[in-house]
């Protein structure tokens, strides 16, 4: 595995007044932070039987130079401009999900919790403005072990977010990271990202669950090896009925720049072979099989289809959708 201290470094690192209020309306503005916020984020739509709600956890937004490491920063500028977005930096949205079946709740993933950039986490006020509370949560799916996905398990000051949650993580990932040798032999710049894990797992360790790729883990969702992101990262297929959602986790970053040019590599990919061979291995079954995905980073609600579109793919949004 390609391992370089750049990429572990990145790694560690969402009408008008009446006329009787006119003259109130003028000399009361409303907060600042009402005037800036948008509405809350979550989406709902369905797989089969199953109810999926997107969550989102704000963004982070991070300069373009480098974060493509394969392709000169005028390429990843042109495809930024062409996708009529901004060529000087990206902002990097984090959408997590829940799923609910017979009365239980599940999660992929936690979000930011209250450890990321302050433009992200507004996972919780999300999460509760879409009709859910923590006590509720039954089990944690976490697809790998970078910050913007586990964070949101436990607070800075050390609280459980989810007192009953059953938590599963992949096993390889889990290898990876909770060994004592490789973290003490590791350069200071990627010790960061082993304490993190110890923090938010160290105190439930012995009640983790660890899961194995291409399983089914709960009642129709199955994992999914997608490994060169990170070395256990994994996606999962969401079967319910003729329904399938294919949870792409970080295979991509942005779409307009990875599902496009799935041969770059982003910054925070560990090993970057690996994660190129994983990207194209998985947008081909998703655009040949015409399934519906789900991207942690892909503009909100997050979720669509796949497209071949010569060398490359392109990222087909869903229709919003006012009805479940």
């Amino acid at each position: 595995m390609e391992m370089t201290r750049r990429a572990v470094l990145a790694s560690t690192a969402l009408a008008a007044a009446p006329l009787g209020v006119t003259a109130l309306a003028q000399t009361t503005p409303a907060p600042q932070n009402a005037q800036s916020r948008q509405a809350p984020g979550f989406y709902r739509y369905k797989v089969g039987d199953i109810e999926v709600t997107a969550i989102q956890d704000g963004f982070a937004r991070r300069p373009l130079e480098g974060f493509v490491r394969n392709a000169e920063l005028a390429q990843v500028q042109q495809a930024m401009q062409e996708a009529f977005l901004p060529a000087d930096a990206l902002a990097i949205t984090f959408t997590t999900l829940v799923l609910q079946r017979n009365g239980r709740l599940t999660l992929i993933d936690t979000g930011n919790g209250d450890s990321g950039a302050p433009t992200s986490g507004l996972w919780m006020s999300n999460f509760r403005a879409a009709g859910f509370d923590p006590a509720q949560v039954d089990t944690i799916v976490i697809s790998h072990f970078h910050g913007d996905h586990i964070n949101g398990l436990r607070l800075k000051d050390g609280t459980a977010v989810f007192p009953k949650a059953e938590i599963l993580v992949p096993a390889t990932e889990w290898d990876f990271w909770m060994d004592d040798v490789r973290m003490n032999q590791a350069p200071d710049a990627m010790k960061g990202g082993f304490q993190g894990v110890r923090r938010v797992f160290g105190p439930i360790a012995k009640d983790v669950k660890r899961y194995e790729a291409d399983k089914e883990i709960l009642p129709g969702l199955t994992s999914i090896a997608a490994p060169g992101h990170t070395p256990g990262h994994t996606s999962y297929m969401l079967s319910s009925g003729a329904g399938r959602l294919m949870i792409m986790s970080d295979v991509t970053n942005h779409p307009a720049l990875f599902v496009r040019n799935p041969d770059w590599s982003a910054i925070f990919d560990m090993d970057a072979d690996q994660a190129r061979a994983t990207r194209r291995r998985m947008l081909d079954i998703a655009a040949t099989e015409r399934a519906q995905v789900a991207f942690y980073h892909a503009p909100f609600p997050a979720t669509g289809h796949i497209a071949k579109d010569g060398n490359g793919f392109r990222f087909v949004p869903v229709q919003w959708n006012s009805a479940v």
